[in-house]
């Protein structure tokens, strides 16, 4: 990386006036090739990052959120990158023109935009031979217009689907959910085509941006990771109906010695629909919730039902979107609408409910402030974010 270094160096003190007209034209078909060069070495590092959950050194849950927060890449440029090396997986031609200089970034997003997983292996299943559009593809991208591989790319398209779209078959749709004693559920379902293909499309989104370094779940621990994270994300964005003058949201019960316990307290919290939880689950749920006070008397009726009281006004949540605007943590920047009011120090251990011990934290950044990594807002103003060995996680820092 340092000789990668000291060229670009080189090239930049170069005196551009020296160069004869046909050295110039050279010397930028040449650095078209370095930049394109450099651009598959890009994407082949995000893709390998993305497969080996890098980002989870610096508390980050995709590789394009990386790029967006710690190399300041655009979001559409960023899911440009990571598109691109999971298709080139399946294209070795192009991805070897790539990286030899001769295909751009742009013309490997022609075919990432409109070729993915679920287009790969519908045409593995209709036995359409992916190594002969993938050579017509390269050879297209270094020898023609770059506009001549988009209709290349749509001959592909239309080897998919030649009779066109079907009828909608959503007739034999089915879900069964059993609840048991202890509040776990099991599901049943039964979908036809098209549900089923979305309903995998969601799924399989959420585990393949979630692959942590020696994971050891079954696939099918990581399908039902996926299904509650899919709901949990649909509980947080509030575009959920309203059900029965409020909308859809996570209730539980728990006594208040436990709540304030510092241990953990297995089995503490009662859930909505019956399943129990631990005091701390409980006390990082109501870090931002609502909370309702209920008197119980010595034979478990209620005797005073409490007002629901907020932790976090709304004026307080307010004034905390307008100073953070976006989640704190390092790298993150998820808007605020995603975000909870994290107490810096938990309002039952006497932290106050001000401006001045808030942080706005997205729902998978409040989770990990909750288990060792902190975040801390300096007498500037600026936030800082600590890993859980106080290692600071730094924003743009250059690699020595």
């Amino acid at each position: 990386m340092s000789e990668l270094q000291s060229a670009l160096d080189a090239l930049v003190a170069e005196d551009l006036h020296g160069l004869t007209d046909g050295a110039v034209l050279d010397r930028t078909a040449l650095l078209v090739q370095v930049v394109n060069r450099a651009s598959a070495e890009l994407t082949r590092t995000v893709r390998h990052a993305e497969l080996t959950q890098t980002c989870e050194h610096d508390g980050l849950k995709s590789m394009r959120s990386w790029l967006i927060g710690h190399a300041r890449l655009s979001q559409t440029e960023a899911s440009r990158v990571v598109r691109s090396g999971r298709v080139l997986e399946h294209f070795p031609a192009l991805a070897a023109g790539f990286a030899q200089g001769e295909i751009t970034a742009a013309q490997v997003n022609v075919v990432a935009e409109k070729i993915g997983a679920g287009e790969v292996a519908r045409a593995e299943e209709q036995g359409i031979d992916l190594t002969a559009f993938d050579q017509v593809w390269a050879r297209v991208a270094t020898e023609s217009p770059h506009e001549s591989l988009a209709a290349a790319v749509q001959a592909f398209e239309n080897a998919l689907d030649p009779d066109g779209p079907e009828p909608d078959p959503t007739e034999g749709r089915r879900l069964t959910i059993v609840k048991h004693a202890d509040g776990s559920i099991s599901l049943r379902a039964d979908l036809d085509v098209v549900g089923g293909e979305k309903v995998q499309a969601a799924i399989e989104s959420i585990v393949q941006a979630d692959r942590p370094k020696g994971d050891e779940r079954t696939r099918a621990q990581q399908n039902a990771d996926g299904l509650v994270q899919l709901c949990e994300n649909q509980l947080a964005s509030g575009n959920l109906p309203v059900l029965r003058t409020v909308k859809p949201h996570v209730v539980v019960g728990v006594d208040l010695e436990d709540l304030v316990d510092p241990a953990t307290g297995p089995g503490a919290g009662e859930m909505g629909f019956g399943a129990t939880i631990s005091a701390a689950r409980a006390r990082y749920l109501a870090c931002d919730g609502s909370i309702s006070r209920i008197v119980m008397g010595p034979d478990g009726t209620p005797l005073d039902l409490g007002r629901d009281h907020r932790v976090v006004t709304p004026g307080l949540r307010k004034a905390v979107e307008r100073r953070d605007k976006s989640c704190v943590f390092a790298g993150c920047g998820a808007p605020s609408w995603w975000c909870d009011v994290h107490h810096l120090i938990h309002w039952l251990h006497g932290g106050e409910t001000s401006l001045q011990n808030s942080a706005l934290l997205c729902e998978r950044h409040h989770t990990k402030v909750h288990h060792g990594f902190r975040v801390e807002r300096d007498p500037g103003g600026r936030w800082r974010t600590y890993r859980p060995d106080d290692t600071e996680i730094l924003i743009g820092a250059l690699p020595h």
